[in-house]
């Protein structure tokens, strides 16, 4: 098969990786890709939200399979456009993609459906959502309706915070477009997790549990980000626990879809929050998370193609995938600044060390291939630039790993959290 993969981050490496193993996989390309990428595929120069020139380009190429991995393009409606040319594609369409295209949308397919979640308010008037966060007060938490790559959600310790939230997306724009409708909830207490599913519109196929690291530092201190680092599995999500989510969650939420007519192919990440309640869900997204992806990916002992595919023919009734029994752990390496201004254009070196640490990998993100004082690899698009993971039998030791491998670069002006993983490590001291 003749394989176009979309984006350019590293959830992307890391599709690219575990796609270009598989010996269905013929040709390989990815759009528009990065340095990293470009050891597993042919980068080609499309940008992920240049829907046409993608269509253009897979057509052209005779291209069999086209693996979305953002969900910007996903939301514009790449797979409908793939769709209509005939070209399989492994997505949501631009209807299912809404459930993570607006959060609106997504708390009131959760609410008809008697999914557990906080409660909320929708709102298109600044002073109608103040209101609302007076009478409720605070903790609260206030979310852009629309896309903002991770940082549309401002957890808010008092009303004065809140109201500011308010007031930064919805009258000064902060978020663009993806601030003109706002939703108002309940701050939630317990442990966050992630948990994915592939779905091909009916059918449900397992595909584990991770847990992301949302802030900047140590500790959980700071701004949100898209994802300072990740590890998979999530030990609050025993088997017990994924019965509970799988029943109370993934399923109803598929039924809904489908009675909407939306139904959702592709793979349903369920941004959990489970306390004493049980599981609630925190957000819904239509892809797979960055950098859970990549976490994900290294474990995963099965070929991930067929599965994929699988998802876009209706066909995963039967289908089953193996994974190793080792914990993997993602520290991600980010420019200095991020998730403010950062500087572009820094040299990378020391990732030839890195990868050779025993059970490490490095995935890139924001980097491409320019020589300069004989390196050549620098930083460029995007705050996150690395991805550097570690596998073993636990979190911890996978921990240990990934920093060892950390340690091997030369890259003064990126940065990362010390801490990736800490829960789970915290778990396996007390458990011996």
């Amino acid at each position: 098969m003749r394989i176009l993969v979309v984006g350019g981050g590293g959830r992307e490496h890391a599709l690219c990786w575990a796609i270009s193993a598989s010996p269905l996989c013929d040709k390989l390309y990815c759009a528009p890709g990065n340095a990293g990428i470009a050891e597993a595929a042919q980068c080609v120069p499309i940008h992920a939200e240049d829907l046409e020139g993608i269509v253009a380009f897979a057509t052209q190429n005779k291209i069999d399979f086209v693996v979305v991995g953002p969900e910007a393009p996903l939301v514009a409606g790449l797979v409908d456009k793939l769709t209509a040319a005939r070209i399989k594609a492994f997505g949501p369409s631009a209807k299912a993609a809404q459930i993570e295209g607006s959060k609106g949308f997504m708390k009131d397919l959760l609410a008809a459906n008697n999914i557990p979640t906080a409660w909320y308010g929708r709102f298109t008037e600044a002073a109608a959502a103040k209101a609302f966060i007076r009478q409720k007060g605070a903790p609260i938490v206030v979310k852009a309706d629309g896309l903002a790559a991770g940082k549309g959600v401002v957890l808010c310790k008092t009303t004065a915070e809140a109201e500011a939230a308010i007031d930064s997306m919805m009258t000064h724009k902060a978020f663009g477009a993806a601030g003109c409708e706002v939703v108002v909830e309940e701050f939630l207490d317990g442990e966050e997790a992630s948990y994915f599913a592939l779905v091909d519109g009916a059918n449900i196929l397992a595909f584990g549990s991770a847990q992301d690291h949302k802030a900047v530092g140590d500790g959980d201190t700071g701004p949100n980000t898209g994802g300072m680092g990740a590890y998979s599995p999530a030990p609050i999500i025993d088997a017990a626990m994924e019965a509970r989510v799988l029943a109370e969650i993934i399923q109803p939420t598929v039924r809904g879809m489908a009675a909407l007519g939306a139904p959702f192919k592709g793979v349903l990440f369920a941004g959990l929050m489970i306390g004493n309640h049980g599981p609630k869900v925190l957000e819904f997204n239509a892809r797979f998370g960055d950098p859970e992806c990549q976490a994900l990916m290294l474990r995963l002992k099965s070929d991930v193609l067929p599965a994929l595919i699988a998802s876009a023919d209706g066909a995963l009734a039967n289908f089953d995938l193996r994974w190793k029994d080792d914990a993997a752990v993602v520290v991600v390496m980010a420019a200095d600044g991020y998730p403010g201004n950062y500087q572009k254009g820094t040299v990378i070196g020391g990732l030839d060390a890195a990868a050779a640490v025993p059970g490490a990998k490095v995935f890139h993100a924001g980097t491409k291939a320019e020589t300069r004082d004989g390196k050549a690899l620098v930083t460029a698009q995007g705050g996150r630039v690395l991805g550097v993971a570690g596998t073993a039998k636990s979190v911890r030791a996978a921990q240990a790993i990934a920093y060892q491998a950390v340690a091997a670069i030369d890259w003064p002006e990126g940065f990362c959290r010390r801490d990736i993983g800490w829960r789970a490590i915290a778990r396996e001291k007390s458990n011996g």
